[in-house]
């Protein structure tokens, strides 16, 4: 069995954006974010829940997509809104999950390791998560024959260095049939 260690993704995080992008990977506590350099902090951090290196790779999958300007706000500028979300505030907030979760799967399958998607809503409406997995698997299929975006493609080219996994990444590598569980902790951004 492959070992998944945090502090692994944060050597590998290090080892390929640190000098170029001015970033480092955190570990944090209870809610991700990320925090643009600033007086008390002369780096950008992306910081994750509790050591969770599900939580880990999703976060880097939203910085991965960020842009210049994005990368110097807080949580990327995003709008966010906590678990116990309504109907129509869940399919807003997986809308712009499509992108990353498939992003964070392509992480996962470079470093062995089986990604689960996240609806992130337990407390709220119920999410029809087999939709959302099926539109995050087509955003998979659009990556593999266009190319993922830069970063995530370096990153992925790192996690499949330091897994021993083989590339070019294909599409037999992310089962979509697989049953949906809930990720190890609530991921945002």
């Amino acid at each position: 069995m492959m070992r998944h260690d945090f502090k692994d993704l944060i050597d590998i995080f290090d080892q390929c954006f640190f000098n170029t992008f001015n970033t480092k990977l955190i570990k944090g506590g209870d809610e991700p974010l990320y925090a643009p350099a600033n007086e008390a902090c002369e780096y950008h951090q992306i910081i994750f829940a509790h050591g969770f290196y599900a939580s880990a790779l999703h976060e880097i999958s939203h910085w991965c997509l960020a842009g210049k300007a994005r990368r110097l706000l807080e949580d990327f500028g995003y709008w966010y809104m906590p678990d116990g979300r309504d109907a129509e505030q869940q399919k807003t907030f997986e809308q712009v999950e499509i992108k990353p979760q498939a992003i964070e799967w392509a992480f996962c399958v470079a470093a062995g390791k089986k990604f689960n998607v996240s609806a992130d809503n337990l407390n709220g409406a119920t999410p029809d998560t087999i939709a959302f997995k099926e539109n995050v698997f087509q955003q998979v299929q659009q990556y593999l024959h266009q190319g993922f975006p830069v970063r995530a493609q370096d990153f992925i080219n790192a996690l499949a260095d330091f897994y021993k996994v083989s590339l070019p990444l294909n599409i037999n590598q992310f089962p979509i049939n697989e049953k949906f569980n809930h990720p190890e902790t609530v991921t945002h951004v």
